[in-house]
């Protein structure tokens, strides 16, 4: 970890405002979480602000770090450790009430570079392949690079992150009169689940409630600083070949495996190959990073497969019992018989 006086500093929000000339809402974001996002214009340049708000934003409640984890990754230089492949388009972080309203909370704003050009388009379609490969490959050398580091990985917990797609996620928004779509549509897919697949369900939803088990069994694993939420609206392609990674509000300490599982399950509908195929393209380019996947690759791969439907079922529940859902009952049933 960078020396204290080499760490990057934190901006008074109202500092940061007083520079912006134009602003107006994004309107066009693709997010799902409630954040509030404007373009604004600071000494003649366009960027991108986004406010980390946690009376607004139900994943910042969800990932229970009051001021965001992007806060605490500036703050402790891990952003300025990226490797040089991935491009994270933040140029400036602050502190502080949106309002001078005498009880306005604090929020964490994002001031970032306007990568919107660049980023992948939202469709139905299959991306393409070459994309696809790359961002396994530029996923491995984020990993990689913070393969068993130390304390400056801990923000958001594996065990927290599993939870973020839970019932009991359902359940505090509801409590909380929130109109936040997914929460909503989690409530009712855990229980579809249930009817759809009934095995799937007998496996996962118990650890969807409680992942402790799934938690200490990918423990005895590798762990390295994960993402979090690699979907395809949260990357893009530079000119320069580099990947672009935006929003990282569920990153952490984790299973490496764990990314590329949200990965495939998130991005099921368009990914360009099979799932094996991906895993074995993720696998070696983690080897030609310098990993050595001896001894530990099957069980994490197959937890953190376990994981996936842990954190999607709900949402794979929708579609019935497909292919789709029949690939991840399988995964599973396999991962099921490593817990402890």
């Amino acid at each position: 970890m960078p020396e204290d006086s080499h760490l990057p500093a934190v901006m008074e929000l109202a500092d940061m405002l007083h520079g912006v000339t134009a602003r107006e809402p994004m309107a066009d974001n693709a997010g799902k979480s409630g954040a509030h996002i404007e373009r604004v214009t600071i000494d003649g340049e366009r960027y991108v602000l986004k406010y980390l708000d946690r009376t607004e934003d139900w994943t910042m409640r969800a990932a229970g770090v009051l001021g965001g984890a992007t806060l605490d990754l500036w703050s402790r230089g891990l952003l300025d450790r990226l490797p040089d492949c991935i491009e994270q388009p933040i140029v400036a972080v602050a502190t502080g009430p949106r309002t001078s309203e005498p009880r306005a909370i604090a929020v964490t704003a994002l001031l970032m570079r306007d990568v919107g050009p660049w980023l992948l388009a939202v469709s139905d379609d299959p991306i393409a392949p070459a994309v696809h490969r790359q961002v396994l490959d530029h996923m491995a050398a984020l990993h990689a690079r913070f393969w068993e580091a130390g304390p400056e990985i801990d923000i958001v917990p594996p065990m927290t992150r599993y939870l973020e797609l839970s019932p009991w996620t359902a359940l505090t928004e509801e409590q909380l009169g929130s109109a936040h779509l997914v929460p909503q549509l989690i409530g009712q897919g855990w229980p579809l689940l249930a009817d759809v697949a009934p095995v799937a369900a007998a496996i996962v939803l118990p650890l969807a409630l409680d992942p402790g088990p799934l938690v200490e069994a990918l423990d005895s694993t590798p762990q390295t600083l994960v993402h979090g939420n690699f979907k395809l609206d949260n990357l893009g392609v530079t000119p320069e070949g580099r990947t672009i990674l935006l929003d990282w509000e569920g990153s952490g300490r984790g299973a490496a495996a764990s990314d590329l599982a949200w990965y495939l399950a998130i991005n099921c509908r368009r990914l360009p190959e099979s799932k094996e195929e991906s895993i074995r393209a993720y696998r070696g380019s983690l080897e030609a990073h310098g990993i050595d996947t001896d001894g530990w690759w099957d069980r994490q791969v197959a937890l953190s497969l376990l994981g996936g439907l842990v954190q999607f079922g709900w949402e794979k529940a929708f579609g019935g019992l497909d292919d789709e859902l029949a690939w991840w009952q399988e995964k599973a049933i396999e991962g099921a018989r490593l817990l402890p």
